[in-house]
């Protein structure tokens, strides 16, 4: 008798439009932002906020922006890594020649640049669609590993092709400690996860979900494929771009171009098939399994007191990682995302078996 709507009923428009009508989601949602940002910072360690939890939260904020693009507006992807990369540079470039520059301005327009470019080769999807959609993005991947290996001024001339980030400050705070990148990197997720959810309640997200649901329909009631597309394109790739460069200045520190490449681009891609397209929470559902399963698989031979070679334990690692992913895409191909609502559904009518 927990989770009822029973007596919760709406006066308003404004009540009944609101981001959580259910109370008990509510009280939920504002649990949980509680936990993260009193309990965690606690009890976890150095090592957890710099293995676990930024890589969790950075993966969260671009695989939100991917699912904006493939959940949302059914436009295929398979180059997002590429403009994870496209943010990194362009907020690494303006921090050496823009010195004194407030990060958040760097990571605002190092997004932008990266919607630019996503706007750009989001063209092609007015012309075509699904494998040679792909295939377009998938070329994005490739052409953008190439630009940053090959062009030596996006590296400020760098005989490795490596760079390294200069310590990040803000209003004359230095971000040193875990703790602090963890909450700056909280903070931001929470803020554009507010934001896409009140883009995809709006008329930009109902035009999206109109193309991904029929975009011949869509455009016989007055829905412009141009403007929905590649604005699906300026906002994923915005969303990959400030990901990209949290992850080179808050998680990696430096980086060379293979660290944006196509394996990345996949796991993304995973993340939301897994957690769910078309969700939100989905994207934190599949994030969290990408990152958090492999280091379990990893260690729980060694909680048995089971010693295996390093090598086997790589290869069992893939093995179970993407039988797993197999597994749930046949048991549930909505995502966990869907049985997270299977179970809410489930507490609604409990303990009444209809």
């Amino acid at each position: 008798m927990l989770y009822r709507e029973n007596g919760q009923f709406k006066t308003t428009y404004r009540s009944d439009q609101q981001l959580l009508p259910i109370t008990q989601d509510r009280f939920f949602i504002w649990g949980v932002v509680a936990l993260a940002f009193l309990v965690v910072p606690l009890l976890a360690s150095d090592y957890m906020f710099r293995a676990l939890v930024v890589p969790f939260l950075i993966l969260t904020i671009a695989a939100i922006g991917l699912n904006i693009l493939v959940g949302y507006c059914g436009q295929i992807s398979l180059g997002h890594a590429a403009f994870m990369a496209v943010g990194a540079y362009a907020a690494y470039n303006l921090v050496i020649r823009v010195p004194g520059l407030n990060f958040l301005i760097v990571l605002l327009l190092a997004g932008l640049v990266a919607a630019l470019i996503g706007i750009a080769f989001g063209i092609p999807s007015l012309r075509i669609k699904g494998l040679y959609l792909a295939v377009a993005t998938l070329a994005a991947q490739f052409f953008v590993d190439w630009v940053f290996a090959r062009v030596k001024w996006f590296t400020n001339y760098s005989p490795s092709g490596s760079v390294s980030t200069a310590p990040i400050e803000m209003f004359g705070w230095t971000m040193e400690s875990p703790l602090d990148r963890y909450l700056f990197v909280l903070t931001l997720a929470v803020v554009l996860t507010l934001a896409a959810k009140n883009l995809v309640r709006g008329h930009i997200g109902r035009s999206w979900m109109a193309m991904r649901d029929m975009d011949v329909a869509a455009e016989v009631i007055g829905i412009r494929p141009l403007y929905a597309k590649l604005s699906a394109f300026a906002v994923s790739s915005f969303y990959a771009g400030v990901a990209g460069a949290l992850w080179g200045f808050v998680h990696l520190g430096a980086w060379e171009p293979l660290a944006f490449n196509i394996n990345l681009s996949l796991n993304l891609l995973f993340m939301i098939i897994i957690g769910g397209m078309g969700s939100l929470l989905g994207a934190y559902f599949g994030a969290a399994f990408i990152v958090l399963l492999p280091i379990l698989l990893n260690q729980i031979p060694g909680m048995f007191g089971v010693q295996i070679d390093v090598a086997l334990s790589s290869h069992l690692e893939l093995i179970i990682f993407g039988s797993l992913i197999v597994f749930f895409l046949i048991a549930e191909p909505h995502g966990l995302a869907r049985l997270w609502a299977i179970g809410k559904e489930k507490l609604r009518l409990w303990p009444f078996p209809h």
